[in-house]
């Protein structure tokens, strides 16, 4: 009778063990104000409809029959965060092309970039501030805030308008104002090689950066130069961070 018990038992768990969990889904929401229903544009018209909870949306960006999902901060600093990149593992390669930058990459329950298509429709409809939030392998966190942050479009190589510094992370973003996108496979920094294929990024690169948060996910100090997640005006060139979180909000919020 013990044998037969046991022999239920194991057959019952190895079934559960081999039907496949679920993919997570966007999390559902009813809104309290009906003025941002059912069409949110972005996290900051979700959490003026009601929504509090942090969590993945969907948003629509372009056209009210194109949902897209994406990490919505709904706590840090007031929330209404639109976050487009986050890292936090390393599990998901960063050092792509342009096609993969422009149209999104990772999972939005995990590690990705949003896409810069997204980026630009965003930011083109009203002015954005932009928040970059930082930690390293010892449990310290900085932040970054930026009063103005737009996007062009792909025809203007994704140019970035950055202005208005504040925070305790230092402004490694100021060389980013006025550079196009810069991808391992399309060259628009202004160096005389590619800064992307240099540092193993992708970025809006000059000559070349002050921070490499698309770069390649290290663990701390490191024994190279400037081709981890880098924040220069933090802990500089040879040290990698653990985690970034890089998020966008209307400025009027």
């Amino acid at each position: 009778m013990l044998l037969r018990t046991f022999v239920v038992l194991f057959v019952l768990r190895a079934v559960e063990s081999a039907v496949p969990t679920k993919p997570p889904r966007p999390m559902s929401y009813q809104p309290s104000n009906p003025c941002c229903w059912p069409k949110p544009r972005n996290c900051a018209d979700l959490y003026n409809s009601g929504v509090h909870t942090n969590g993945v949306y969907h948003v629509y960006p372009f056209r009210e029959d194109q949902p897209a999902a994406v990490l919505c901060d709904m706590t840090t600093d007031r929330g209404g965060w639109t976050v487009f990149q986050k890292r936090f593992t390393g599990e998901v390669d960063f050092y792509r092309g342009w096609v993969d930058y422009k149209n999104g990459f990772g999972s939005v329950f995990r590690e990705y970039w949003w896409g810069n298509d997204k980026l630009h429709q965003v930011t083109s409809q009203e002015p954005q501030h932009l928040r970059i939030d930082l930690s390293d392998f010892s449990g310290q966190s900085r932040y970054a805030k930026y009063s103005f942050f737009g996007v062009s479009d792909a025809a203007g190589k994704y140019r970035a308008s950055v202005a208005g510094y504040s925070g305790n992370a230092g402004d490694s973003f100021e060389f980013v104002n006025g550079a196009r996108f810069t991808t391992k496979d399309a060259d628009h920094d202004t160096y005389g090689n590619n800064c992307a294929q240099m540092f193993k990024g992708a970025n809006w690169y000059t000559e070349c950066h002050s921070s490499n948060l698309n770069g390649l996910y290290k663990h701390g100090v490191t024994t190279t130069y400037a081709d981890g997640m880098c924040w220069l005006g933090w802990l500089g060139y040879k040290y990698s961070l653990k985690t970034s979180e890089m998020k966008i909000r209307p400025a009027n919020f």
